[in-house]
């Protein structure tokens, strides 16, 4: 598991300006290396303080867990994280093992649900994969006739080395005396934050091959002349109470209608695949628009069509995002490979790692996912005289 460690105002000021800047398409380079800096600062101090305040109390765990026979670590990953404390840091080049770069992985769509819900696949050392459409890949024919139909077309290839996304680990020099086991976590903690924003960011606002980033699940793809340009709108949802709900299952019922077809027109199915993407702010108004108290006093919050909502702080406040799971490639492959910088933070008594992997994201089709305004408004309750 990584560090939970708690997120002071400080570090969701910082995240919040650095998400405002990264959208912001007036920002100087100077404003984003500012933003993600001031980010960086945060993240590093929450969770070196973490880090500080647990290891004198899980020290004695650690030892009876040893005396057990439970190795915290793998072998390998206790060679590779003991190599880091005699050698002083990590060298240029070193690539983490892969057990820990699976835990990340695992760490990354556990503590975060748009990555889990939006198929986020992690592809190891292969950098390329194959995708197949099901309704070219097949042909009817007579029993001794001719292999009909052009089988090559039903299947195509998606690469992921175009794009990279590169972490910030900056690693105190006495972190190294804390052993391997906190090195580890240290490090594992640093990629699922910093990636987790990375991923999110673009596979929610990305613009495309122009600004070196993916598309995002608000973007539409010209097919034509692969211009990246902002969804328009399919309408608004205002979530309103109606007798038996029927409001708002009108209201769903035509987003999962809309989602039922391609952008070809072709239908496909959806009935347990749709999900919907909100900010945490409007997240509290779908609740409270949709939750009810069940007979044994029990509140339960469920949207009909089984469409399941998840949180995510780049979907901008007023807006909802429907998609369909399996409809957007989302993939990061190639190992986390280190390289140092021993003299950027020496005054802070710290060392500088960048960790660069392999990641993209695209919709299938401007269909896989829909836009819609939110409306949610609350009648102020009359007081009483």
């Amino acid at each position: 598991m990584t560090i939970k460690f708690n997120k002071s105002e400080v570090f969701k000021e910082a995240k919040n300006k650095l998400t405002s800047v990264l959208s912001n398409a007036e920002a100087t380079e100077k404003d984003q290396a500012e933003a993600f800096q001031n980010y960086f600062d945060a993240l590093q101090s929450e969770v070196v303080n973490t880090v500080r305040s647990q290891v004198n109390d899980e020290m004695l765990d650690r030892s009876i867990l040893q005396q057990r026979g439970q190795n915290v670590l793998t072998s390998e990953e206790m060679k590779f994280f003991n190599a880091v404390v005699v050698e002083g840091g990590f060298t240029d080049e070193s690539v983490l093992p892969v057990t820990t770069q699976e835990r990340v992985f695992e760490d990354l769509v556990t503590e975060h649900p748009l990555l889990e819900a939006i198929g986020l696949q992690d592809l190891g050392a292969v950098t390329r994969f194959i995708t197949a459409d099901p309704t070219k890949a097949y042909a009817w024919g007579k029993l001794f006739g001719d292999i009909k139909g052009q089988v090559n077309a039903a299947f195509d290839e998606e690469t992921i080395t175009s794009l990279k996304l590169t972490a910030f680990a900056a690693i105190p020099n006495d972190m190294l005396e804390l052993g391997p086991v906190w090195i580890e976590r240290y490090v594992r903690t640093l990629l699922v934050e910093s990636y987790s924003v990375g991923l999110e960011f673009g596979f929610v606002n990305g613009g495309g091959a122009a600004t070196e980033q993916p598309v995002g699940l608000l973007k539409d793809v010209n097919p034509s002349t692969g211009a990246v340009t902002d969804k328009v709108s399919s309408g608004t949802l205002t979530f309103a109470p109606s007798d038996k709900g029927e409001v708002v299952a009108g209201e769903l019922y035509n987003v999962v209608k809309a989602l039922s077809t391609d952008s070809s027109g072709k239908n496909r199915k959806v009935l347990n695949k749709v999900v919907m993407v909100v900010n945490p702010v409007d997240a509290i108004g779908v609740q409270a628009r949709n939750t009810i108290q069940t007979a044994n006093g029990q509140w339960v919050m469920a949207l009909p069509y089984n469409i399941q909502v998840v949180e995510s702080e780049e979907v901008p406040v007023g807006k909802a995002i429907f998609f369909v799971k399996g409809q957007y490639l989302a993939a990061i492959a190639g190992g986390y490979k280190l390289k140092k910088f021993d003299q950027t933070l020496a005054i802070e008594d710290a060392t500088l790692y960048t960790i660069k992997q392999f990641a993209n994201g695209k919709p299938k089709d401007n269909k896989a996912a829909l836009v819609y305004d939110l409306n949610i408004t609350f009648t102020a309750a009359t007081p009483s005289v």
